[in-house]
């Protein structure tokens, strides 16, 4: 017999949540701490983002983890007005955004925190987080706020 406290307690998303397979596991497991590690191949050490099991580069599959700056630029970006996923129809508009990071690799993510037409190729942004239902904390991105 299952404990119904513990769903009861738990939080339900509130948007789509990604998945965690093995190589990512580490990646989600420092948000939780709301740290940004990328993976590095120590064959060829080129920086690999999305977490996998093979280096894009040279299939090496020896890789370290190394703490990210969290700065980067937009490398392109749609505004969203129609949600692909059902359990985003509350955010509309949204941007999707490709942004580059300083250590040369891009990430899909959102660029929030100012209005989705404001958003265009090459500007400045910062990593910021979104809670997620299970602890983790989901990537986002911010203009960089100079100062």
């Amino acid at each position: 017999m299952s404990d119904s406290t513990d769903t009861a307690s738990a939080a339900k998303p509130t948007r789509f949540e990604p998945p965690v397979s093995d190589a990512s596991q580490p990646f989600w497991d420092a948000t939780r701490e709301q740290r940004f590690l990328i993976q590095w191949c120590t064959a060829c050490d080129q920086a690999v983002f999305y977490p996998r099991e093979n280096c894009p580069a040279c299939l090496g599959t020896s890789f370290e983890w190394k703490q990210a700056s969290g700065k980067g630029t937009v490398y392109a970006s749609s505004v969203q007005h129609r949600a692909a996923n059902p359990m985003m129809a509350n955010r509309v508009p949204y941007v999707v955004a490709m942004v580059e990071l300083e250590e040369g690799i891009r990430i899909m993510s959102n660029v929030i925190d100012c209005p989705p037409d404001d958003v265009v190729v090459g500007q400045p942004v910062q990593l910021t987080w979104e809670p997620l239902s299970d602890g983790r904390n989901l990537p986002q991105f911010s203009p960089l706020q100079e100062g």
